[in-house]
């Protein structure tokens, strides 16, 4: 195997090895990549606002007529192109820099009109490959190319000197203060918030008239940023630091509106997020402080945002928690409030620089004054052009025969051209115009045309000439042409600016709600709700309405929780704060039908009902129920805490309960009665508490076919009366022909008897009928109504034990029988 040998060098190669200092070499390399990134791609030219990366996809589209009028094409193709012909750099950075001018989240004028998925509010959703995505210009982006083929900027060659590239873009209105900018250059940055456009537009305008405008005049017309996502900014002193001095940070806060996102809870809905803010972000720090323990009061989270209604973020709160509090965690924890630091640095004749608001307002006039200027020149220079062609052209019209011989005679087309420069003091151009014209234009129609156009170019080179020697009239042009600008695309403003309040937040309002004293009403049909004060209210005198009536009421705390008892021997417990709350009506009870139904609290079997009200905290006497087959039964209050539903008698099959009471001190009376007539009163002491499995002990003993009509409690038995209606058996719980009765008779006319006994008579039945049919135990009443909402006439205290009943003249309707109808049957006083 051949020795392999590593050849020497060549001599002279030998001899030109260099020494270099390295600092140096680091020095000078680190400088002019330091230059070619502050210049090249990360700051915006003061002009046009725009990087060279967003300049040369506006131009390239503006080149590949990609204008809102036409069809959209593949991103993938507009990438090529630039990448191809102006910017030698990766497809990522050209592609990402397209899909930014094309969001309205990010841009407050956006440029691309992009179809397809072009990512999501604070990029949490990232925009689809190029070769998905389609675009074309905006129609706000031909602002920023109009008459850029008129010689209004100038151009440079492209990386590869086989191209030209414009230095910067006309820019018909100022796209820096209107889009703002971001970047990160080498030892520097940039961050400028979005304007709104008819704002800026009217301080440029304002300075155009009065160069020497001072910062306060125009910050009048510029109060603040407007950004493209809405929000509040609060605080203003940061603008005004960074409108005066390029510095400056506000802060910027959502906006947030406190509605009724379902008929028990209270939310916060969120339609617009802080700057670059996503929802994403807000829901997964919102997730992350609730499972630390960090943030009370969220009871769910959704997350609503879709195309036809934009953003929107339902925050449903846990009850007893206020909205305003919760909120103001929300801010102080989460990205629903950020600090925006305003950073204006844009380059300025190719040198960065730190710009206030005038500064930038200032750069941008001056460029649209060189653009209009040279745009001017350019189209005198170009009419000029035309109208010498066509006094030519009509020199030769006034001597058509001539010419025409002229042309015949010459040998060759040089001959011709140089006998009519001589013949009739005609420039080059013009001889070489009249011969290239075809004899169908030498008409005397086309004659009369040609004069008229004439006319109409020195018309046109004066108005020109004007604009270009008064600099009061440039100005003008250029603010009429922004004026036009701010009509076609100005936009109202999004963002609301409120001044710094300067408080601290969470201590001016509490997190939860107060554990106030308040009472919890049951209406006899059925609807929920609580008053303000702890007094619980006596049956509502002034009836109108059947929900009006107070079936049952309980005190209770706001941060307490209360049991819903129904006839299926179950307590459902309920926290206060859910119930809502009742208007003030005084010293009379609070109307009902502003409550809820119980439904919307609970779940119920579709023959279940809600009977009565007990208090689930503190000790105390607990619940006497009575069934409709004549039991009894008191339950301590040892109710379980863990459970949200649980039996509070096992009771036998076919059997109900016919009432609950929460009792007050335990020395009440209890009382039945039953649909055969008769009435058992016996003290509340000689039933003995149970726990909450057991059956309960013999009540009332029962007729045969008889059943409990009604169950309670009577605490002043002096106060108290007792109100029973008879009829046939067969009219159910409504009394609907003429022979039925009504009684009234005082409850102390009754006396105590003991458990399992029959009771007295309380109603001896007239001819036709056999059964109560409404039986109520309470204070004395007021009146009566029909389902009509008319009087009943009740007849007068009866104090016979069991005497009959008055004959009722009129039929009595919408009474049904238990504890709900308390409020139906009072009397009128008659």
């Amino acid at each position: 195997m051949a020795r392999s040998s590593t050849p020497s060098p060549p001599e002279e190669l030998a001899e030109k090895i260099i020494d270099i200092d390295v600092s140096e070499e680091m020095r000078g390399s680190f400088l002019e990549y330091a230059y070619s990134v502050i210049y090249q791609r990360a700051l915006p030219d003061a002009r046009d606002g725009l990087k060279p990366v967003q300049r040369r996809i506006l131009y390239q589209m503006s080149e590949m007529g990609l204008r809102p009028d036409r069809g959209h094409v593949k991103c993938a193709r507009v990438v090529g192109e630039v990448m191809g012909r102006l910017h030698p750099h990766g497809d990522a950075a050209i592609y990402d820099a397209m899909v930014r001018m094309s969001q309205a989240f990010a841009m407050r004028v956006p440029l691309v009109d992009g179809h397809g998925n072009f990512g999501s509010l604070g990029g949490d959703d990232a925009p689809a490959a190029m070769r998905y995505t389609e675009a074309r210009m905006d129609r706000a982006a031909q602002m920023m190319v109009t008459s850029i083929d008129e010689d209004v900027v100038d151009f440079r060659p492209n990386y590869d000197g086989q191209e030209n590239e414009p230095e910067v873009l006309p820019a018909a209105f100022p796209n820096l203060l209107v889009n703002g900018a971001s970047g990160i250059a080498v030892g520097m940055a940039t961050n400028m918030a979005p304007h709104n456009l008819g704002e800026v537009v009217g301080a440029a305008r304002h300075l155009l008239a009065k160069p020497d405008a001072p910062l306060e005049e125009l910050m009048e017309l510029v109060p603040g940023p407007d950004l493209p996502t809405g929000g509040t900014i609060v605080g203003l002193d940061g603008i005004r630091d960074a409108y005066a001095k390029g510095r400056g940070t506000f802060r910027t806060r959502a906006t947030v509106s406190i509605e009724k996102v379902s008929p028990r809870r209270m939310g916060l809905v969120v339609t617009e997020l802080p700057y670059s803010v996503g929802p994403e972000k807000v829901v997964a720090r919102i997730k992350e402080l609730v499972q630390a323990k960090k943030l009370q009061g969220i009871a769910d989270l959704k997350d609503l945002t879709d195309r036809n209604q934009g953003l929107r973020l339902v925050i449903e709160l846990k009850n007893g928690f206020n909205p305003e509090g919760v909120l103001a965690e929300l801010y102080r924890l989460t990205p629903m409030e950020e600090s925006f630091g305003i950073n204006n640095v844009a380059l300025v004749d190719g040198e960065p620089r730190t710009l206030g608001l005038r500064d930038l307002l200032q750069v941008f006039v001056d460029h649209r004054l060189e653009v209009v200027r040279r745009r001017s020149e350019h189209r005198r220079a170009k009419r000029r052009e035309r109208l010498h062609l066509i006094d030519g052209l009509l020199v030769a019209l006034l001597n058509i025969d001539a010419v025409i011989a002229l042309i015949r005679d010459s040998e060759d087309t040089a001959d011709a051209r140089t006998r009519l420069m001589d013949t009739y003091e005609l420039s080059d151009t013009q001889a070489r115009y009249i011969l290239d014209t075809p004899l169908r234009r030498l008409t005397k129609y086309d004659r009369l045309e040609l004069e008229k156009e004439a006319e109409q170019l020195k018309k046109e080179i004066a108005e020109l000439t004007a604009i270009l020697e008064s600099d009061a009239k440039l100005r003008k042009a250029v603010s009429k042409e922004l004026a036009e600008v701010a009509k076609e695309y100005g936009t109202p403003r999004r963002t609301v600016l409120l001044e710094a309040d300067g408080a601290a937040r969470t201590s001016a309002v509490p997190l939860e709600v107060d554990d106030a004293p308040c009472a919890v009403l049951l209406s006899a049909d059925g609807m929920l709700g609580r008053s303000k004060g702890a007094a619980v209210p006596r049956i509502y005198d002034g009836l109108r309405t059947k929900h009006d009536a107070v079936a049952c009421a309980v005190p209770a705390r706001l941060r307490g929780d209360i049991g819903l008892v129904t006839d299926l021997g179950r307590a459902i417990r309920l926290p206060v704060v859910e119930v809502p709350e009742l208007p003030d009506a005084g010293e009379d009870a609070p109307p009902l039908a502003s409550g809820l139904p119980v439904e919307e609290f609970v779940s119920l079997e579709p023959d279940e009902r809600v009977i009565a009200l007990a208090c689930m905290d503190g000790d105390g006497p607990g619940l006497a129920l009575g069934t409709e087959q004549g039991v009894v039964k008191r339950v301590a209050r040892d109710f379980p805490a863990n459970k949200d539903d649980f039996e509070v008698i096992a009771l036998k099959d076919g059997d109900r309960l016919a009432g609950a009471v929460q009792l007050a001190t335990g020395e009440e009376d209890l009382a039945f009665v039953t649909s055969s007539g008769q009435l058992l009163r016996l003290s509340a002491s000689s039933v003995r508490e149970q726990g909450r499995p057991a059956s309960g002990v013999a009540g009332v003993k029962l007729a045969d076919d008889a059943r409990v009509l009604w169950f309670g409690a009577v605490a002043v038995p002096e106060d108290t009366v007792v109100v029973t209606v008879a009829g046939a058996s067969g009219d159910g719980a409504l009394v609907a022909a003429e022979g039925g009765s009504a009684k009234v008779t005082p409850f102390e006319a009754y006396p105590v008897k003991g458990r399992a006994t029959g009771g007295v008579r309380c109603h001896r039945f007239l001819k036709g009928e056999d059964a109560l049919v409404f039986a109520w135990i309470g204070r004395a009443p007021a009146r009566a109504s029909r389902a009509d909402g008319g009087p009943v006439r009740l007849p007068d205290m009866d104090p016979r034990r069991d005497g009959s009943g008055e004959p009722l003249m009129r039929a009595i309707a919408t009474v049904g029988s238990g504890q709900h109808d308390t409020g139906f049957l009072e009397r009128t006083g008659e």
